[in-house]
């Protein structure tokens, strides 16, 4: 689940909720979360032909 999904799970902005969880990381799990690659991210956009992800200016974290 890409950070913009689970922001939407609990109605917060996106930059809020990366912004809690790196203030708390001591509270997770080392392999909670971690940054997409450029790569990866074009991977993604290209899974989804109707991708609402376009229009991000920052890579997005994968939430475990």
């Amino acid at each position: 689940m890409i950070d913009k999904d689970l922001a939407e799970l609990y109605q917060v902005q996106t930059s809020r909720l990366n912004e809690h969880v790196k203030r708390n990381i001591e509270r997770f799990d080392g392999d909670f979360m971690f940054q997409l690659t450029k790569e990866e991210f074009d991977n993604l956009i290209s899974q989804n032909a109707t991708s609402s992800l376009g229009g991000i200016r920052k890579l997005p974290y994968l939430y475990y």
